[in-house]
């Protein structure tokens, strides 16, 4: 059974991949700057009405992005436990009143304001998600150097986060390829297995995994030497593409929801109150 990997470049006919990383990369830190500095409940629905409409026009599908969603929300309860926690009336301290709906235990109160900054938080997270899965698996990885590269940052370390992004699912296979060939020699790694005994049989795995990706970054390192990578100041890209207009209209899209969560947060303030 091939392995299935995550956070790797998934090729489609679609509008959005027929960007250029370029325009991907601006528009994904645009998006995400508009999504960050406000809280206002219906900017933010707006964004994600956006962010999904990306998501469809990529024609990605749910199962093939599942794991990033599943650990987007086992880390974003874990934020909301967290937040509650610390601090159970950050809320109230926002929104100025203080509407308990049910009294826990100590200074712990569920109050309407505190779920309502909570259901806030959890926006901000459905809104830049889709877009920064967009942008890993509709983006090739050797664009998004040239992207980074067009931006200004060296090609240097472009051309290292591509090959970074081209090895994560290599990773994903050698561990899957090297975990089967180590359950077919006995060492279990199921589920009914006790955690710690599992634990303990994953270091057998996982000492192959890093020695066979010790002498692959070798292999790639000694390749790019010789190759002469590195001695000039510049490189030219094989992948980079001239703007169209599809690239111009997607900055400007990005441009404008940035200045209206900016004129928004201006006007009326990074919280839309409705307890006033």
């Amino acid at each position: 059974m091939a392995a299935k990997t995550v956070l790797n470049y998934l090729p489609r006919e679609s509008v959005v991949h027929r960007l250029t990383g370029t325009t991907k990369l601006a528009f994904f830190l645009l998006f995400t700057f508009a999504g960050m500095i406000t809280y206002n409940t219906w900017l933010l629905l707006g964004l994600l009405a956006v962010s999904l409409a990306a998501f469809k026009l990529s024609r990605l599908h749910y199962k093939e992005v599942r794991f990033m969603f599943v650990f987007m929300l086992v880390f974003l309860l874990l934020n909301n436990l967290f937040i509650y926690l610390f601090d159970p009336n950050q809320g109230t301290a926002l929104y100025g009143t203080h509407t308990v709906l049910c009294h826990l235990f100590w200074r712990y109160d569920i109050t309407a304001e505190q779920l309502f900054y909570m259901f806030n938080i959890t926006l901000k997270y459905f809104v830049t998600l889709p877009v920064a899965i967009l942008f890993i698996s509709a983006t090739n990885p050797s664009e998004f150097a040239a992207s980074l590269n067009g931006i200004g940052v060296s090609y240097k370390i472009g051309y290292s986060v591509a090959i970074a992004l081209r090895y994560i699912p290599d990773i994903q296979r050698d561990f899957h390829a090297i975990s089967q060939a180590q359950q077919a020699r006995g060492v279990e790694l199921g589920k009914n297995e006790p955690f710690f005994k599992r634990l303990k049989n994953t270091v057998h795995i996982l000492l192959p995994l890093i020695l066979t990706s010790l002498n692959r970054i070798d292999t790639i390192s000694n390749a790019m030497e010789l190759r002469g990578f590195g001695k000039n100041k510049t490189r030219t890209w094989y992948t980079r593409r001239p703007f169209d207009k599809s690239d111009y209209a997607v900055m400007a899209l990005g441009a404008a929801l940035l200045a209206l969560s900016l004129g928004v947060t201006i006007r009326y303030g990074r919280f839309y109150n409705p307890f006033m």
